[in-house]
This record gives structure tokens, sequence and C-alpha cells, in this order.
């Protein structure tokens, strides 16, 4: 849930707080709550009015750095935590599925006593260990884009739920091949929990009365790798001649599926959709490669990870259903059931609007 600054906003702000205080230290009510960091962190006392904390450093640990999607929502974290007179730390591998390396990220994060870390996970479990160290350390833990198990850290930012991104994308390509025809998935990592999430989605909803002619032969994996990606795509054509459609809920994904296409005899007949950044697929969009994708806007969605960040680290929030804290500009947000943070309704790219956006 999202809410702008207001006046009614200040006043369920006091009212909220008036029950953080109240409810701080009170389990689950069956007096069996697990006795971890993130249980008794989430229990702790809280208020959105405590003063934000300056001279900290935060921690940002992408999925994967230097691509377009996480440099721009790492950009987006950089502004906010900067705004609120904390440093901003960077770190993380090249490797898409490299997930060693980023439990090693978090292990030296802890190491250097960071203040709060706000992580996209490649791997739900894998990561465990590592920030549950972090948590018992006193060190705040945030997920956005990517989750981990709940009580691996306080809140996860999510771009909008699974259900929604799924169910856009399912729209969107069925709507370019007529509802009809043999679909696949070129997804990211095996262990990604957005990918899996996604999938898992979709296939639910395929499951609906108007997908009854649309069938998923596929479901393939180029690790966010762009040759990987383009060579997985071409093998989707060879293995299934009669394909329509290819879903890629991945930005570098999406993107060499497009470079592929745009390359094949497939252009313009196979039709491609999924996630992708509007500067990554403004040249697929003008040569007719791709129709529509969607996307939220990643500089936002790392900017309310910087927030809320932040806001942790200053008790304003612990990751408590029902908790609210302000994010800067975009303004009041309330944190929904299992400590997820929503950032709001995708939007959908093509030919007349995609050059009204440059991220």
């Amino acid at each position: 849930m999202h809410r702008t600054p207001s006046r009614r906003a200040s006043v369920l702000v006091a009212a909220v707080s008036s029950l953080s205080l109240l409810t701080a230290g009170c389990g689950d009510g069956d007096g069996s709550a697990d006795d971890d960091a993130a249980t008794s962190g989430k229990n702790a006392e809280a208020s959105p009015n405590a003063p934000t904390r300056t001279g900290m450093t935060i921690g940002f640990l992408p999925k994967q750095v230097n691509t377009p999607y996480f440099d721009v929502a790492g950009a987006g974290g950089e502004r906010a935590v900067k705004e609120l007179g904390s440093a901003f730390k960077e770190v993380g591998t090249e490797q898409g599925s490299d997930v060693s390396e980023q439990v090693a990220h978090v292990n030296r994060l802890t190491e250097q006593k960071v203040d709060a870390i706000a992580v996209s996970a490649l791997d739900p479990d894998a990561l465990c260990g590592s920030l549950k160290k972090a948590m018992d350390a006193g060190i705040k833990v945030v997920t956005f884009d990517s989750d981990t198990k709940p009580e691996c850290r306080y809140a996860f930012v999510s771009p909008a739920s699974a259900e929604d991104i799924a169910v856009r994308q399912l729209e969107l390509l069925g709507e370019q091949v007529g509802y009809k025809g043999d679909v696949a998935i070129l997804s990211a990592a095996e262990t990604a929990t957005n990918q899996n999430a996604w999938i898992t989605s979709i296939k639910a909803e395929m499951q609906n009365a108007r997908y009854k002619d649309m069938r998923l032969v596929d479901v393939v994996h180029g690790d966010d790798e762009a040759d990987k990606s383009y060579a997985k795509a071409e093998e989707l054509m060879q293995k299934h001649p009669k394909l329509k459609g290819i879903i890629s809920p991945t930005t570098n994904g999406i993107k060499a599926a497009a470079k592929y296409l745009s390359q094949s005899a497939f252009k313009g007949d196979v039709k491609l959709t999924g996630l992708g950044s509007p500067n990554d697929m403004r040249p697929y969009i003008e040569d007719g490669t791709v129709e529509e994708f969607v996307l939220w806007d990643p500089a936002k969605l790392g900017e309310l990870a910087g927030y809320a960040a932040v806001a942790l680290a200053s008790a304003q929030i612990t990751g408590r259903e029902g908790q609210m804290f302000l994010a800067g500009d975009m303004g009041w947000y309330q944190i929904s059931q299992n400590g997820v943070i929503t950032l709001g309704e995708p939007t959908i790219f093509n030919a007349g609007n995609i050059d009204d956006y440059d991220f």
C-alpha cells in the first residue's frame, strides 16, 4: 500500500506510532515465535516519528553489477541514502548466477559493520545463513527486486505483486499471438526468487479459459548473461520451430532475445514481451521486433529500498505489518503481510510512449 503525504496520512502515522509502541515486544500470540533476529527485531519498538539517523553506511548488493537495470536501481538507492545524510556503498558480482560470491559480499559487509544491507537475492535459501549473521550483528537487512525467505530479512521492497507482474506479461503476449499457439519462457537464474514466482503465476494464469489455445512448451534459463540468453533464444526456435511467442521476465534476457529475433527469419512472426528497460528495448520497438513490454522504474525501486533501509536503521520501522514510513518525495509507504513494501503498478512501453523515458 502506498500513500502520498497528506493531513490524513499524518493522523494515521500518529495512530500507527502509538500502536507500534503499544504492541512492541509482543509475539504472535501463541508464545512459540522463533527467537531469531528477524522475529525479535520486528517486535522491537519503532515509531515513524523517530529521528532519521545520519552518518551511517548502507550497503547495496544487487544481483549483478554493471548492468543497465541495476545501475539505475543503484543510482536511485544512492540518491535516497545520501539525501538522508548517510554513505552509500555498492558491491556485487558481475555474474548473474554467482550465488557464492553474493554470499561472500554479505559476509564482507557484515565484517565492515555497515548499518544496513539492501540486497537483491540470487537465491532464496543460500543467502539466509549470511543474512541471519548480519542481523545477529545488529545490521538491518532489506531485500529488493528479488526476495529471500521472510525470516532472513526485515522487509522486502517489491516492484508489484508477483501475480500482477506475471499476469500482465502473459496478457501482453496473449494479445499479440491472438491467444493461440505454443509459447515459451526465457528466464534468468534458475534459483532467482522473483523469476520463479512469476513463472509459477504465469503457469497458474494459463489455466484461465482465455488461454485454452495457448500452450507453454518450455522454460529455459539464460542466467542474466547476454551471450547465454541469446543462445537460449536461438535454441528455443530450433527446438520449437512453431513457437509463436516468448516471455522473458528479465531485462538482460529480453534484450538478448530481441537481438536474436531481430537478426533472424522469425522477426515479426515470433512475438516477444517481458520485462525490459526502455533504453535497451528502443531499437527493437523501432524496428518492429517487439511490440510491447513492461517494467517498473528501477530508479524508484532502488530509491525506495534506500529509504526503507535507513528507516529500519533509524527504528522508524521494524518490518512489522501495518507500519508506515516516509520515503522522501515518493510519499508514505505501508508495510503489508510478511514485511512486503510494494512500489506500485508497472508501466507498459510501446512505440507510443517509449521516447518519454530514459533509463
